[in-house]
Order: C-alpha cells, then structure tokens, then sequence
C-alpha cells in the first residue's frame, strides 16, 4: 500500500478501515439499486395499479395496519425480484402511513451488511426466527410475506386463531386460492390445516399481473379476514388449536443455520 516515505505493509487500523470503505460502497450501492427498483416499479405503472389492490382490505371494515412485519425477502443485495419487492413494501408503508420503525423483518439468509441497510432505512430486524408465529397482540398488522413456504402462512393463522385477531389481519404473500386448487383437499387439511379451515372467512384479491414483474410477485394476492365471515364459521373451527409440526417443511427453521437459500432469493 502506497504511503508517505514509501511502501509498507498496510497496519490492522488500516486494514479495517479499508473494510469500512469497501463496506459503505457496497451499502451505498445496494440504496442506489433499491433507489432504481422503486423507480422501476413507479414508471411501469404497476404500483399505481397494485395501490387500489392494497386500499381493498381497508374499504371492507378492515382495521388500517399500525405495524407491518415482513418475512422471507431474500438477499436483496444480489437478486433484483428481492429488491423490487423490498421496493414495493417501502412504497407500501408509505401509502398506509407505517413508518418504516413500526416495520419489522426477518430472514435468516440476510448478510450483514442486508441486516446493516435494512437499519439504515428505518426498518426493525427481528431478532430471532419466529418461524412465522408472530403474535398481532392487538395491533392492525400488516403481514408482507411474498414467495413465503406454506407452512409460514399456517403457523401465522395458528398463533393468532381467533375471529378478533384474524380480523385486524392483513397478508400480503402466495394466494390462498391458489394453495387450495393445488394441493389435494387430504393434504391441505392435513398439513395446512389452518389454511384450510380459514378459506370460507378469507376476501382475496390478486395483485395485477405486469409482463415485468411475472416472476417477482406472480401468485401473490392481499387476503383479509372480515369479522363477519369469521364469526359464521362453525364453532369447530376454533375448538382445534394444536401447535402445527411438519414432517417435511420447506421453511428454515429455528434449528436449521442460514445456509440455505430464502424462497424470496430464488430467481427463476
């Protein structure tokens, strides 16, 4: 390394600040890209077609979202589909008046530096792997959970299996309609059981299709639970609350390391 009176070894305090540089240019390069999928999604029109999608849930008697929280985004460092839908959930808080510290996201293939510009942007990285289990507590949520494992949706309707939790519910992520004509009903009532006990007090509506996003948020509707459905379900439905277990699961796991590779992160 160059220096005054010549060449020498680069010191640790060197060393380390050359890792800062880098750290900070590559953060500040991640903001630069995210700035241009928000562009993207912007000029394409497609948000302003998805705005009146998202606006559905909040016509229909539904509670407006105090808190979001977002599972599976991906490594939006290196996969632009992570990005754009990292793009449009900041573009989403705005539009229901969330700040972004109200927002809190986890998965477990975030590098730090994600985990670095996540806070950067105002965004509360969860702590630990809930597996989907994240509690309402009271508060109008918003659930942002694009591309996310089965087993994620039915662990979250089972943590919050009642009328007046679902019903200040809102989930953004893989359509339930679509889990339900996919799978056999056997399966479905086995394996997702609370997906499917919940289907006949879901409203869906499909995010718009655009030939630029096909892959990024394909299979993707807002589901809310209005409380009147709910409450015309049979009283059984809410008499079963056994914890879901999964003999074979395609979400990470509590137990499982990071090494594999968020649903979100995959590009076709």
């Amino acid at each position: 390394m160059a220096a005054e009176g010549g060449w020498r070894p680069a010191g640790g305090g060197r060393r380390r600040r050359r890792r800062r540089e880098e750290e900070e240019a590559e953060g500040g390069a991640v903001l630069r890209r995210l700035r241009e999928a928000r562009n993207d999604l912007l000029s394409s029109g497609f948000w302003a077609a998805s705005a009146g999608a998202v606006r559905a849930p909040l016509g229909d008697t539904t509670e407006p979202p105090a808190r979001c929280v977002c599972y599976g985004l991906g490594r939006f460092s290196c996969c632009p589909a992570a990005r754009h839908q990292l793009a449009f959930l900041l573009l989403l808080l705005e539009e229901l008046g969330v700040p972004p510290s109200r927002c809190s996201v986890f998965d477990p293939a975030f590098s730090a530096q994600e985990a670095a510009t996540l806070a950067e942007l105002g965004l509360r990285l969860l702590p630990d792997n809930e597996e989907g289990k994240h509690g309402i507590e009271g508060s109008a949520t918003l659930f942002y959970m694009v591309h996310c494992g089965k087993a994620l949706y039915n662990n979250l309707l089972w943590r919050n299996w009642s009328a007046g939790a679902l019903s200040k519910m809102v989930i953004i992520g893989n359509s339930f309609k679509g889990i339900e004509e996919r799978l056999l009903s056997r399966i479905l009532e086995r394996d997702y059981s609370y997906i499917a006990k919940v289907l006949k007090g879901t409203e869906e509506v499909a995010l718009p299709a655009h030939p630029q996003y096909l892959d990024t948020f394909n299979d993707t509707s807002i589901h809310w639970f209005p409380l009147q459905k709910l409450e015309e379900l049979s009283p059984e439905v809410w008499d079963f609350v056994e914890e879901p277990t999964y003999e074979e699961c395609e979400i990470i796991r509590k137990e499982d390391g990071a090494d594999q590779c968020s649903p979100a992160a995959i590009e076709s």
